[in-house]
């Protein structure tokens, strides 16, 4: 195919299109990076450029322009996918709070575990047998719950008439497996495979090394080390940062000071709205008006502020009535944001927290906000031993954190409950709500989505209308009141 040119001073008017890959089994990625940095200045094509690059010459284009004047944007060219084996779930969630990365883990739904990981510090410390002792009782409670647990489900899932064997056991594994997680802790190791450009990289290196965890700076020194090996010049600087490691430690100071709960405040409600645009639909609608028109944006916002309700509605109608399934919205309505105080179990944590386009604030994950019980572990007859083993890493936390309060964390089963701070656009509620809610979804973070989407949609009823379920999705009592039994533990102010 040809793409067709006006002719200018003599130069052909005729130009081939052509599009075509720079593979990283051909060329470095460093390479790669420079060659696309030097399309800004040079007229001849991506192949040419490329041909006459070498490694070294590569490097130092990289040591004058990236790190001697700071184009970091070119580092963005070079990507790397690292394979990164048996990691705590702790040092993956360090992990995985890079936003400009791509991340898959073995999955908690569909694999059953059965290692943990044993920190330097407390293997050599006087709490070296009951960490040991109480990570094996958790994970042998697991073993344990798998087969009954399995009972309760197939005979409330029974499988259909031509239903094959083999597709049957899928469902019904992710089904009962879902419940049994809970008593992972979060010293659990996994497997992760990770995809990041070198600068996003070089950012997440920073970031492990600067972490209160040995576990997380040591897997941020193997990546390093790791990556110089295919970009030995954009990540080769990336080491601890003052600025980190000083600020959580005075925020962290700050955050001492006694906190009083408010008269009727629960400190493990499911999720609040605590924060909202009451302007929202106006500033939708007027970013709809701008992006389409030719007007400023102050007469945009005029004219969106004298429309009445019904107008209004209209013009969101117009932009979101049109949604299908799988339609993403456009962009306009990224113009508003929710802030929510939500408290939800680890392991629901754990699946929300992947949603980085939304600004997320964990606090560090505890024992003090109760945790969970599912229904179907009562139902198996097997409530008093999950029970006993929660509460054993409850007590076993306790006594650590008193000597090591970071370490601790790896104690904390995905049951416990973890408080968060989420702040997200309409554009993602538009994506996470429907994705989270679906029936296939973890019962837990299912509430915790229609708990969000419920929320908005008493502020703003008319900017979720659109929301495309595909199915009649359940109330989050009514998930509440099927997956769940009464909260475990008593839940106080961390």
């Amino acid at each position: 195919m040809h793409t067709s040119f006006a002719s200018i001073n003599g130069f052909p008017s005729q130009r081939r299109r052509d599009i075509y890959l720079l593979s990283p089994r051909l060329l470095p990625p460093e390479v790669i990076a420079v060659a696309f940095a030097k399309t800004s200045r040079s007229p001849r094509s991506f192949r040419e450029i490329a041909q006459e690059l070498t490694e070294e010459r590569s490097s130092e284009f990289h040591e004058k322009w990236v790190v001697g004047y700071g184009h970091g944007s070119v580092a963005e060219h070079a990507v790397l996918h690292l394979a990164l084996e048996n990691l705590s779930r702790l040092a993956i969630e360090s992990l995985e709070s890079n936003r400009l990365c791509s991340y898959t883990e073995k999955s908690t739904r569909y694999q059953i575990f059965d290692a943990f990981y044993f920190p330097p510090e407390i293997a050599a410390s006087p709490h070296s047998q009951l960490y040991e002792t109480t990570c094996r009782n958790l994970f042998r409670t697991y073993q344990e719950c798998l087969d009954p647990v399995r009972e309760v489900v197939e005979a409330l899932h029974p499988r259909g008439a031509e239903e094959p064997v083999a597709a049957y056991e899928a469902r019904i594994r992710s089904k009962y497996v879902d419940v049994c997680r809970f008593l992972l802790p979060c010293a659990t190791v996994a497997n992760v495979g990770m995809t990041a450009n070198a600068r996003a990289l070089e950012h997440a290196i920073t970031k492990m090394l600067s972490h209160p965890l040995d576990e997380v700076r040591a897997v941020g020194a193997e990546i390093k080390r790791v990556a110089c090996a295919e970009v030995p010049t954009l990540v080769k600087y990336a080491g601890p940062s003052a600025y980190l490691t000083e600020t959580a430690a005075a925020l962290g100071a700050a955050a001492i000071e006694a906190v009083t709960i408010e008269a009727g405040e629960d400190p493990s409600a499911g999720v609040r709205l605590v924060h909202h645009d009451r302007d929202a639909e106006t500033r939708v609608v007027a970013a709809c008006l701008y992006r389409h028109g030719r007007s400023t944006y102050s007469d945009a916002w005029a004219r969106a502020s004298a429309m009445g309700p019904l107008k209004r509605r209209a013009v969101i109608e117009q932009a979101l009535g049109r949604l299908g399934r799988h339609d993403v919205p456009i962009r306009e309505i990224e113009h508003t944001t929710y802030t929510f105080d939500i408290v939800c179990d680890q392991g629901a944590y754990f699946d929300l927290k992947r949603h980085r386009m939304m600004t997320q604030s964990p606090q560090a994950p505890t024992v003090e906000l109760g945790y969970a019980v599912p229904r179907a572990i009562d139902e198996a007859g097997l409530g008093r031993r999950y029970r006993d083993a929660v509460e054993q890493a409850t007590d076993a936390y306790r006594r650590v954190a008193l000597d090591f309060p970071h370490e601790a964390a790896y104690l904390v089963t995905n049951a416990h409950n973890r408080r968060f701070l989420a702040t997200m656009n309409l554009r993602e509620f538009y994506s996470l709500v429907p994705l989270r809610a679906r029936e296939a979804g973890h019962f837990s973070y299912r509430r915790v989505a229609m708990l969000i989407y419920e929320a908005v949609r008493a502020v703003h009823p008319d900017l979720v209308a659109h929301v495309r379920f595909g199915y009649e999705a359940p109330d989050a009592a009514t998930l509440e009141a099927r997956f769940f039994s009464e909260q475990g533990g008593d839940p106080c102010d961390s």
